[in-house]
């Protein structure tokens, strides 16, 4: 079975370090065969991004370096929209326009979604479209009601590969949100306990 993600990421050079460091034949055998895997998104996949609330993007600009910027918003705010594509409203930021501009000259992603406290990564490549103003119909599927930010355009992603990676190294951060859910049980045991000793 070909994996997709393997056949775009192990390069020569990259087969070469594997090579030398051990792990080739162990990832050879996810290459190769008539059926590709790890090309569409399954369910799970699709799950896991509408969870979160942030990732982080990468492009190359046209001089070859690559640049790595945070997306963030509210949970949901990024979603798969099919099986082969996923998008995002683009809010207004710093206007720096590094991304967008990079995005010009080559269309081409990596997208890192983080689960810290699960310690669960995944990783996506894929081809970016941009929605503008005319482009209605799009835009209002991608829209967060309620969430107060300017749309600047939408970011439709053309999914060309995925994988998942091992737990390994990801130290599990808590956001404020998770750190209240998980501390108000305690707090209601607290003013249990702290109503009783009152009653003597």
């Amino acid at each position: 079975m070909g994996h997709r993600f393997t056949e775009i990421t192990f390069t020569d050079p990259v087969k070469a370090v594997q090579e030398r460091m051990g792990s080739r034949a162990g990832y050879a055998r996810r290459e190769g065969g008539n059926v590709v895997s790890n090309d569409q998104l399954g369910p799970s996949e699709a799950a896991f991004i509408a969870a979160r609330d942030s990732f982080y993007i990468a492009t190359v600009s046209e001089r070859g370096w690559p640049y790595v910027q945070h997306r963030g918003g509210p949970k949901g705010f990024v979603r798969a929209l099919d099986e082969n594509t996923i998008g995002f409203a683009d809010f207004s930021g710093n206007r720096q326009y590094i991304s967008v501009g990079n995005l010009a000259a080559d269309n081409r992603v990596s997208l890192f979604f983080m689960d810290y406290p699960n310690r669960t990564r995944l990783k996506l490549l894929g081809r970016v479209g941009l929605a503008g103003a005319g482009d209605g119909e799009l835009l209002s599927r991608l829209e967060i009601p309620g969430y107060r930010a300017r749309v600047e355009r939408g970011m439709v992603i053309t999914v060309e590969a995925f994988d998942w990676n091992c737990p390994q190294h990801i130290t599990p951060r808590f956001t404020a949100e998770e750190v209240e859910a998980a501390a108000a049980p305690l707090r209601a045991r607290i003013a249990h306990l702290e109503a009783e000793l009152a009653r003597g």
